[in-house]
């Protein structure tokens, strides 16, 4: 029939052709595109029966689709077909253009391979293009269109509606068909891929939403402070968010909070700690000022943000109030430096203060020659005055006396931060009160050489003279106080009035000495007065003041009670011991007693 009518023939093809081109335009999905393909075959070109099989990810090709037979359906589709078998077919194959044809007489041996197949047997054919039922014929697809590009997928056909093989106008239909078919495939598989990621990226974008409400959530919400901060450029360290804990804590809104950075809101001595905190997992304990100009004691703790393409972008900062546990670690090492009685500093802070001040080089070695005597206010971490300020202005806690640090915090006394908060008292309290020398501080200097146990900012304590005039030197003063018919009036009245008295003592001392000099207590009824920078006279004018504040009554329960007072002398100098220094004071006192005690009889 088709040498009799070949013009009408091909005008039919054509048309054929035409509409299943475009019925693959029009399929939405992979699935549906492949069983175009395969629907096109049967009805726009002719053939009964058709399959296509479409290359996997791993190589072998799998029976995506089939139209024309039921049975042939049920039979291979989804059936896979190993990548080796099918070279295996197309390498042997007549090539008709890009097409490959395997006659029943050379197919016998492809009987027995994992190709899914339909063929059945069949009569030999009654003339010399009649179709066989073992014929073969493949349609290769290409991603480029033509056998230079990857395989995409081979288009199985059989039986003809002539029973013919095609001749060259079926050939160069079936390969157009293929040709278009594995454009639209490859077009499928493309939206397929475009609509997989776009869901991918939905519910990436979904859960992005979700997790930034968790963390908005948990940012805005946190009952301890968060803060994010700029990172680089001209607004590093600028606060962009705070949440409502930390503006609680400060005493600012969000929109103020927005005009600052943490290097504006820190205390001054707290400014090193905070430039030394590393931004990635830093930790760092400091002082962040409120809006009322008091200051909190906060931890810090550090994370950075990070952008995948920009690198990192925000740090984010935890800020816990520690103040309650900052008050706390105060007051035991109050208690553990002062006196429980009285809040003066006990035996082991005035050792530990009075160490600070001495080195190991004896007077008249050649450092002492040239040093001088430190001047009044000198006797550093001595600071001990009730009732007076920290630095910066920031009170010192209410009921714990004597509270005054002179360190800066980071700097020369990182070891023992001062302030209201200070603590590290006791025996490792010694250079860290040590004056500083200066950025251009020389070891050799007189008085900032480590000699001897001489820390860097040491000023060499030296004695006046003993046994001889006043020549108007200058050093630090041991007053021991021991009190007079004080143990008369704790037997006679109790320990109550005992006590006291003993706090009214100390209250009495304190009021008489100077900002910056230690009144402490030894125990029992015994005093310590460290006042630098004093000559012999004032010293002894010092005495005197003192032993007459302690004269006058003393009211316990509506009960009136007197106690006097011996004060002995000492020096503290370089080369003494503490021990030496106490025991030689101790020994003037007595000595005091004494005498006093005689011009007493004399007097009787």
């Amino acid at each position: 029939m088709e040498t009799e009518s070949e013009p009408y023939v091909r005008l039919a093809t054509l048309r054929g052709l035409h509409q299943v081109v475009a019925d693959l335009n029009t399929a939405r999905s992979l699935a549906d595109t492949l069983q175009t393909v395969a629907d096109g075959i049967v009805t726009g070109l002719g053939y009964e029966l058709s399959a296509v099989n479409l290359v996997r990810p791993d190589g072998d090709l799998v029976v995506a689709a089939v139209a024309g037979s039921a049975g042939a359906e049920a039979l291979m589709a989804g059936r896979v077909g190993s990548r080796v078998s099918w070279e295996r077919r197309l390498a042997m194959a007549d090539q008709w253009g890009s097409l490959r044809f395997i006659p029943y007489t050379e197919g016998w041996v492809l009987d027995n391979d994992d190709v899914p197949q339909w063929h059945t047997a069949g009569p030999a054919p009654r003339f010399p293009d009649e179709w066989h039922p073992m014929d073969r014929l493949f349609a290769p697809m290409y991603t480029a269109g033509t056998a230079g590009g990857e395989l995409l997928g081979v288009i199985s056909v059989d039986k003809p509606r002539n029973g013919r093989r095609p001749g060259a106008w079926g050939r160069e239909a079936l390969q157009m068909y293929a040709f278009q078919a594995a454009i639209a495939i490859s077009n499928a598989r493309l939206r397929a891929n475009m609509q997989r990621a776009l869901v991918r990226l939905e519910r990436e974008q979904q859960a992005l939403r979700a997790s930034e409400e968790s963390f908005r959530q948990a940012f805005e919400y946190a009952p301890s402070g968060m803060a994010i901060a700029e990172m680089g450029g001209d607004q590093h360290g600028r606060l962009h968010r705070t949440n409502d804990a930390l503006c609680r804590l400060l005493g600012r809104s969000a929109s103020q909070m927005r005009r600052y950075s943490f290097s504006d809101l820190v205390h001054p001595e707290d400014i090193g700690t905070l430039l030394r905190t590393s931004a990635e997992g830093g930790r760092a304990e400091l002082r962040l000022a409120r809006r009322d100009g008091t200051y909190v004691w906060v931890s810090l703790r550090n994370s950075v943000v990070a952008d995948a393409a920009d690198g990192p972008r925000f740090l984010l900062t935890h800020v816990e109030d520690i103040e309650e546990r900052k008050r706390h670690e105060l007051q035991l090492a109050h208690r553990a430096s002062h006196d429980s009685l009285t809040g003066l500093p006990n035996s082991a802070e005035l050792r530990a203060r009075l160490s600070s001040r001495l080195c190991n080089r004896p007077p008249g070695s050649e450092p002492h020659a040239a040093a001088v005597a430190a001047p009044y206010g000198c006797l550093d971490g001595f600071a001990e005055v009730e009732g007076v300020d920290g630095p910066a202005g920031m009170p010192g806690p209410a009921g714990l006396p004597g509270m005054v640090g002179s360190g800066v915090y980071g700097g020369a006394a990182a070891a023992g931060q001062s302030g209201p908060y200070a603590h590290g008292f006791g025996s490792e309290q010694g250079p860290e009160h040590a004056p500083d020398c200066g950025p251009d501080y020389a070891p050799d200097e007189i008085g900032c050489g480590d000699h001897d146990g001489a820390y860097p900012g040491h000023v060499h304590a030296i004695a006046p003279s003993e046994g001889g005039e006043d020549d108007g030197t200058k050093g630090l003063a041991v007053l021991f106080c021991d009190l007079d018919g004080f143990k008369a009036i704790n037997d006679r009245f109790g320990h109550h009035t005992g006590d006291a008295v003993l706090i009214e003592v100390a209250r009495r001392l304190s009021n008489g000495v100077r900002e910056g000099d230690t009144v402490a207590r030894l125990g029992g009824d015994e005093f310590v007065v460290l006042a630098d920078g004093l000559a012999q006279a004032d010293a002894e004018d010092l005495a005197v003041r003192l032993r007459s504040a302690i004269l006058p009554p003393i009211r316990v329960d509506g009960r009136a009670v007197r106690v006097g007072a011996s004060f002995g002398i000492g020096w503290a100098g370089c080369g003494m011991s503490v021990d030496e220094v106490l025991h030689s004071a101790d020994q003037l006192m007595y000595v005091e007693k004494r005498s006093r005690a005689k011009a007493g009889r004399r007097a009787g």
